[in-house]
């Protein structure tokens, strides 16, 4: 597959087209293979470097191309190296790479506001932060605050960050352990369970908030059905406790929605989000009701880096390819195709919504992804051994999903 590159603007100088050439030169000095030695070995890597993308496909240092079945943790939402987001972002570095909150900044108001537009209308507030453990903290925090209590109900198989705050709403123990004894007190519901039913307490006036991933991706992609979240909410209100939506993976348009708020018809009190909100650029949001957001006040919050010019032009970006090129409607299409090809017509059950979906294999994933690795796609496990996730860009061709379907079908 060719390579893209940005057309160069007539209107550079001679010595802009100096530093582009420079620039390029650096960086093929610097993607030399190396030894790792020197970063902290806490991630267990695949023998498959990757060095370039460019839409639903990424390559390796050998000039292999996969479809891009994994999204880089569902990161990469309007595809990889997109040239108008990838402009957009070059131009404003070439305007300002960064100042402080401290100071108004056109891009960091209209981001904001472009994220409230996209949104539920009773969430009518933006705080930006760098990932996804930094927007759930914020809104543990926020929630704590606001109601003046100090405990959080969450789910058994959550995944909310690994920050001490958020490893304490997390429910695998390899995960939790590590920074035990966490942030407040925290108790955990079998997913799917409204609090004060099968047998559980009901929430009570220690209860601050309830924080839930509607679609708990690392656990397999187990899915929230609209009844439980519906009741959900309802004991939320009964109780006076708030209602967090860990939104992470599955808003910006993931499951053909802006959020998965809107899918299920659920109102939050908080939602968090991140992964995809910048197209590949760092970025947290915490998105806040308006009733809580009255009562924030001047330095109840801060972060140096978060709403960032660059970030901030990367999220306007990335939300303006989304809807200019129909990038929801897609990503409806692609579950639909993934649906009748691998759920139907190799039966192979399929969890999850648009392009956040989780295949139940008849093999453990752990032989099943390195023979589509062979066949040229990425896709990645999940704790449950058995569940391969499909997280691609919503850009994903339809035709990518046939290949898949054949490649499970020969691999099985």
């Amino acid at each position: 597959m060719p390579g893209r590159s940005l057309s160069v603007d007539p209107k550079l100088s001679a010595s802009d087209l100096d530093s582009f050439a420079e620039a390029r030169r650096l960086l093929d000095a610097w993607s030399l293979p190396g030894a790792e030695s020197a970063q902290l070995a806490v991630f267990d890597k695949l023998g498959v470097e990757i060095v370039a993308g460019e839409g639903a496909r990424v390559r390796d240092r050998a000039g292999r191309w996969y479809w891009d079945l994994y999204g880089g943790h569902a990161v990469s939402l309007i595809g990889h190296c997109h040239p108008l987001w990838a402009a957009v972002v070059a131009e404003q570095a070439r305007r300002l790479e960064f100042y402080s909150n401290l100071t108004p900044h056109p891009l960091r108001a209209a981001a904001c506001q472009a994220i409230v537009d996209l949104a539920p209308s009773n969430l009518t507030n933006v705080f930006l932060t760098n990932s996804g453990a930094e927007a759930n903290e914020t809104a543990l925090k926020l929630a704590r605050h606001h109601t003046g209590r100090t405990e959080v109900v969450a789910y058994e198989g959550a995944f909310h960050g690994r920050t001490a705050a958020t490893l304490a709403v997390t429910w695998n123990e390899k995960y939790r352990n590590y920074a035990e004894p966490g942030f407040g007190h925290t108790r955990f519901l079998p997913f799917g369970t409204v609090p004060g039913r099968n047998g559980t307490a009901p929430l009570d006036t220690t209860v601050a908030a309830v924080i839930i991933e509607p679609i708990q991706s690392l656990n397999g992609m187990t899915t929230a059905t609209p009844a439980f979240l519906r009741d959900l909410r309802r004991a939320c209100d009964d109780a006076g406790a708030l209602l967090i939506l860990d939104e992470v993976q599955t808003a910006w348009g993931r499951l053909g929605t802006p959020f998965a708020a809107n899918y299920y018809d659920v109102r939050a009190d908080l939602l968090t989000g991140a992964k995809s909100a910048a197209g590949g650029f760092p970025v947290g949001v915490t998105l806040v009701d308006g009733a809580i957001a009255s009562k924030v006040k001047t330095g109840d919050q801060g972060s140096t880096f978060g709403a960032g010019p660059l970030a901030c032009a990367a999220i306007l970006a990335t939300h303006h390819i989304v809807r200019s090129e129909g990038l929801m409607a897609n990503a409806r299409a692609v579950e639909d195709r993934v649906r009748q090809r691998i759920e139907r017509d190799l039966g192979w059950p399929i969890r999850g919504h648009g392009c956040l979906l989780g295949v139940v294999c008849p093999m453990p994933t752990r032989m099943l992804l390195p023979r589509l690795r062979e066949a040229g796609f990425m896709a990645g496990g999940s704790d449950d051994p058995h569940v391969m996730r499909i997280m691609p860009p919503l850009n994903l061709p339809i035709a990518a999903v046939d290949q898949l379907a054949d490649a499970l079908g020969s691999a099985a």
